[in-house]
């Protein structure tokens, strides 16, 4: 199935999400697709395929996202449920053979991302902070993961609001808390800045823009006052792991 086809269903069921007065807001290679618009002929130039529509919804609405899906032609993997704990839904259309794929209250990968409170920031996707923490919590990066976030630093300033904004004010504030999440966050982000300079799809001064932005980022967690357990857990540092192996969890979407 070629992106549109995805990109119509991820629409209808958005639409669909609305008139129901459910949160549901995408995730993934969509989410970056649908909010940085000038960029996306970097996902093209990769030859980036979408392998299922990834959503964000809150595990309170589970069971009316159940229903509204059934209606829509989408039938559970009811296992998933059970052995992610609530956290996630998965489900395949019975006849287009589409994958959905319901992150409920949090996005777990090499580190946990919180939906609490903040999906309701924008109408279609989580918001641009958390777009950019489930990219760089991840420790085996890949290029998908590398081009998302470059789409994302192009397209969109840095600040300590949300709207068309990357909240890195919010981002900071986690870092400072957990010192696992900084060290994967800003591990990251220097590869980002790394790797950027090495793409010939990039013009120089995009090249440049990503590493400011990436600087102006590293910067703004830095300056973040660190608390105490963040202290402590430096002082171990590499020689404890600080991350979770993604094989740990249950099979995960395709698109992250």
């Amino acid at each position: 199935m070629d992106r549109s086809t995805f990109e119509a269903e991820a629409d209808r069921l958005l639409e669909a999400a609305r008139g129901e007065g459910i949160t549901l807001r995408l995730v993934g290679a969509l989410a970056f697709a649908r909010r940085c618009p000038a960029h996306r002929h970097l996902q093209d130039r990769l030859g980036r395929h979408y392998t299922d529509i990834d959503f964000a919804a809150y595990g309170r609405d589970a069971g009316r996202i159940r229903k509204l899906l059934a209606r829509e032609g989408y039938v559970e993997d009811p296992q998933i449920y059970v052995d992610s704990e609530g956290s996630r839904l998965v489900l395949e259309h019975t006849r287009t053979k589409l994958h959905v794929d319901v992150f409920l209250d949090k996005l777990e990968f090499s580190h946990t991302i919180s939906w609490k409170g903040r999906l309701e920031r924008d109408d279609s996707t989580i918001p641009l902070a958390e777009m950019l923490l489930q990219k760089m919590q991840i420790v085996e990066i890949n290029e998908k993961d590398v081009i998302d976030t470059i789409m994302l630093l192009l397209e969109h300033q840095l600040g300590d609001t949300d709207d068309e904004t990357v909240n890195v004010g919010l981002v900071a504030g986690l870092c400072a808390k957990d010192w696992g999440l900084w060290r994967t966050l800003t591990m990251n982000l220097d590869k980002v800045r790394r790797l950027a300079r090495t793409y010939d799809g990039l013009s120089d001064p995009e090249k440049a823009r990503v590493g400011a932005q990436v600087e102006s980022a590293l910067a703004r967690i830095e300056e973040e006052r660190k608390s105490l357990g963040w202290k402590l857990r430096a002082k171990v540092g590499d020689r404890k792991k600080w991350y979770r192996d993604v094989g740990e969890l249950a099979p995960m979407a395709g698109e992250h």
